[in-house]
């Protein structure tokens, strides 16, 4: 599945993350940790979507990627009357990380490239900024700081696209998590 990238800068920048070496050793490190907090077992069969008979991370994946715009839209076009559904929806997207996030370390430790590792441990260092802003958001708006959490959430979309490039990159030009199940 080694096909040739095309594209502009984003196409360049990827090319340069599959060829960093050097993400090789934070893999290493990382990688003892996932295998270790996922065994072999049906933890593991359930979080890959064996049981699904596809890849479970890409369809759960929807919950905060959906959350988060959702709440960004209420909050640049909603009006006061949507503060509570664009909060509720950012604590959606936050609750909905964990197992996301599980899943998506599942087919992380299951690549069979190093520049699929590589592009992979970019992709999730992206999406944890992206958790982490939605859920600094998160507590601005309990905290009445509305503006602040609002600009949070701008800026964890800005991550969250980043990760969400990446992760289409690493399923459709790489083909990573596409195996049968």
């Amino acid at each position: 599945m080694d096909q040739q990238l095309h594209g502009g800068p984003l196409a360049a920048v990827t090319r340069r993350l599959e060829d960093a070496r050097g993400l090789d050793a934070v893999a290493g490190v990382i990688e003892p940790m996932v295998g270790g907090a996922l065994g072999t077992g049906p933890r593991r069969r359930l979080l890959s979507g064996e049981w699904l008979g596809h890849a479970l991370h890409p369809l759960l994946t929807d919950v905060p990627i959906g959350t988060w715009t959702s709440s960004i839209i209420l909050d640049l076009f909603g009006g006061s009357s949507s503060e509570r559904a664009a909060d509720l929806l950012t604590a959606v997207g936050v609750a909905s990380v964990a197992p996301t996030a599980l899943s998506g370390w599942s087919d992380w430790s299951a690549t069979t490239t190093a520049a699929q590792r590589r592009v992979g441990i970019v992709h999730a260092a992206a999406n944890i900024a992206a958790a982490s802003l939605f859920t600094a958001s998160l507590a601005r708006r309990r905290q009445g700081q509305r503006g602040a959490g609002k600009l949070l959430s701008l800026a964890g979309a800005c991550a969250l696209g980043a990760g969400g490039y990446l992760g289409g990159h690493l399923s459709y030009a790489r083909g990573a998590g596409v195996g049968e199940r």
